[in-house]
């Protein structure tokens, strides 16, 4: 009988993390051993490097940032590239760790209310589906309001999630009020004895006036509940958009008082960068990172983990 030996043990987060940013990482892996082999630092190379990590969606602003880190004291001479991804991943984690922000539920506010919304494409469902499993596991009892009423398919699929998580879950007809279920649903949290309310919200464009006012009118009839909320509005972001997602962050931001991010669909971008920029320009607390369909490829974000696999750093 032949022995196949036991299985390999399941990968890590940080493993899949640096598995699906590895396009973002060779991208930027490229563009340095292109600029720094065998060649000594002048002004020409780090202009290069500077286009470089502007390329990998780290933003302008930053770039120029971390190609004068990288110059400061070593022109005319021979840098390595491992050496060159050791400081990138430094500065890359001291920009990411004032954003590395576990979602903390204040139990002295019952319901606490969690307002998600984004753009269509994103993952928000899924990602509150996850985000409910999360604080379930956590004796968090949680309800789901299903307030993307555009789509009959999301208030099927966060039935399923309430299912999943044994969290109650309000709906209505797609094509009904979502601000009237929004209202709804706090009330009946309220007399359930829910600790959390997670609502969903219809995926809009950030251009589109109409829906970011429904947007707004969800916070205001939730307001007439409780004046303190919602007590944490969440943007989802898809990583895949690059640098799109600064657009919709600044939208969001004019019309509800943000709190947090989640960036999703890590696995596979080429644009993994951007989550940088979003720090540096925004500073807005990064909540969770996701890499996958699974319940468990939603994490709380790692800063110092993320700049590694990001830049390839040991």
């Amino acid at each position: 009988m032949r022995d196949f030996g036991e299985a390999p043990p399941p990968e890590t987060f940080f493993e899949r993390l640096k598995s699906g940013l590895s396009r973002s990482t060779a991208g930027l892996s490229d563009s340095l051993t292109g600029v720094f082999t065998k060649r000594p630092l002048d002004k020409e190379t780090v202009a290069e490097f500077e286009e470089a990590l502007i390329r990998a969606d780290l933003g302008a602003a930053f770039a120029s940032k971390l190609a004068a880190q990288v110059a400061s004291g070593r022109y005319d001479t021979l840098i390595s590239t491992r050496e060159v991804r050791d400081i990138l991943s430094a500065e890359i984690g001291k920009v990411l760790k004032k954003v590395e922000k576990p979602l903390a539920i204040d139990r002295d506010k019952k319901p606490y209310v969690i307002l998600v919304a984004g753009v269509n494409g994103t993952g928000k469902t899924t990602t509150i589906g996850k985000i409910a499993k999360r604080l379930t596991d956590s004796g968090h009892k949680v309800l789901l309001a299903a307030g993307d009423t555009f789509r009959a398919a999301a208030i099927e699929q966060l039935t399923v999630w309430g299912e999943r998580t044994n969290s109650e879950v309000v709906s209505r007809p797609a094509g009904s009020d979502a601000a009237g279920l929004a209202f709804d649903a706090v009330e009946q949290a309220r007399k359930t004895g829910v600790d959390v309310v997670l609502i969903d919200t219809a995926g809009r464009l950030q251009n589109k006036a109409g829906l970011m006012g429904e947007l707004e009118k969800i916070v205001r009839v939730i307001k007439k509940l409780d004046a303190s909320a919602p007590h944490a509005t969440l943007l989802v972001l898809d990583a895949t958009t690059g640098q799109n997602a600064l657009s919709q962050v600044e939208a969001f931001k004019a019309a509800v008082p943000l709190t947090g991010l989640v960036m999703t669909k890590l696995d596979g971008t080429a644009k993994g960068g951007i989550l940088v920029a979003l720090a540096e320009k925004f500073g807005l607390p990064v909540h969770f990172i996701g890499v996958g369909e699974a319940a468990s490829d939603l994490q709380p974000f790692d800063a110092q983990a993320f700049a590694n696999a990001l830049t390839g750093a040991s």
